[in-house]
């Protein structure tokens, strides 16, 4: 019986076909054009800001650069892979939905989904990296102390490289690049897993190094620091002043870190989810209108981490500058003592 049952399932893996091979052209659109024309207003505002956004935050950097932390090098780099996913990926989305239909074939659908996957690969383990740095120098501070400089910018080439290797293998042909079910955008080939047992082992290992570890590290830093943060509170308020300060610089960079964390994960872990059901769960079972609600989605993640940190950063000022009345103030008062 266990025979049977392998070779029924090793049949209905030969005998399935991918959405793309089902139809004589991949590359139509199969939603409204009124559907497709707000998914290209849409993607163009997300493009927009997010241009503008990341923009600004490696300039505004660009003009203080040696005197950048090691965390706020980190952010410039998320920066830089969102305004990569903006200028590089936006555009071939935006042109398609506004077509009706993916217009740049084959070459064009696999570029694509090489950047999208090259972008978003290397923002989540940036933002591995920066909570792991969180941590060190929050919660080991005997650690913590000698990352330097130097020290992030070999964590920017292993990021840059390990993102590199990932999106690049489906092209050594253990995976691919296709359309998505709706047709005017492209992915990693989820729907391998429907095929063979080779597709499976390839899927399984993008969810885990490239989704399933780096989330899992990035919560364990975070809830530690949570913890730590509770516990040693009441420690900071003995040191002196150059060290709450500099506690609550760390403490600022921290908070930037967790809210672009959160917004990244809240907005890829629903397409995330869509993809692990095509790749796993029952044949085009997803309806192509649902799937591309959760594609937008994370699109428009690249939009949100510059507002964070600007955000974070003009509540850091002012808390700040409210301090150095205060301090003021407390001059005054023993000069006139």
């Amino acid at each position: 019986m266990n025979g049977m049952a392998s070779d029924h399932n090793a049949s209905s893996q030969e005998e399935y076909l991918p959405h793309y091979l089902q139809k004589e052209d991949p590359f139509a659109s199969k939603l409204s054009r009124e559907a497709d024309i707000v998914a290209g207003f849409y993607l163009t505002v997300i493009g927009i800001l997010s241009t503008l956004g990341n923009g600004y935050v490696i300039f505004m950097s660009s003009k203080r650069k040696k005197k950048l932390r090691p965390a706020e090098i980190m952010t410039v780099n998320l920066a830089v892979c969102d305004l990569g996913i903006s200028v590089v990926g936006k555009p071939f989305s935006i042109i398609s939905f506004f077509s009706h239909r993916w217009v740049f074939g084959w070459m064009g659908c696999r570029w694509y989904g090489w950047a999208g996957f090259f972008f978003g690969c290397g923002s989540l383990i940036t933002m591995t990296a920066v909570s792991l740095d969180r941590y060190l120098k929050i919660c080991h501070l005997s650690y913590g102390t000698w990352l330097k400089r130097h020290h992030a910018f070999i964590c920017l080439a292993i990021i840059w490289t390990y993102a590199t290797f990932w999106a690049t293998v489906p092209f050594a042909g253990v995976g691919s690049y296709a359309p998505e079910p709706f047709g005017t955008s492209c992915t990693l080939d989820w729907w391998l897993a429907q095929a063979s047992v080779a597709g499976q082992a390839f899927i399984l290992s993008i969810l885990f190094f490239c989704l399933l570890f780096p989330t899992a590290v990035i919560v364990f830093s975070y809830v530690k620091i949570i913890l730590k943060v509770k516990s040693s509170t009441k420690e900071v308020a003995h040191y002196d002043t150059r060290i709450q300060n500099s506690h609550i610089l760390e403490m600022k960079l921290t908070k930037v870190a967790m809210l672009i964390c959160a917004g990244f994960l809240i907005a890829w872990i629903p397409y995330a989810v869509v993809s692990v059901w095509s790749a796993f769960g029952q044949p085009d079972s997803v309806p192509i209108q649902f799937s591309v609600v959760p594609t937008l989605l994370a699109k428009s993640a690249a939009m949100y981490n510059p507002i964070i940190y600007q955000v974070i950063d003009c509540k850091f000022a002012c808390c700040r500058s409210g301090g150095l009345k205060t301090l003021q103030k407390k001059s005054s008062l023993k000069k006139s003592r």
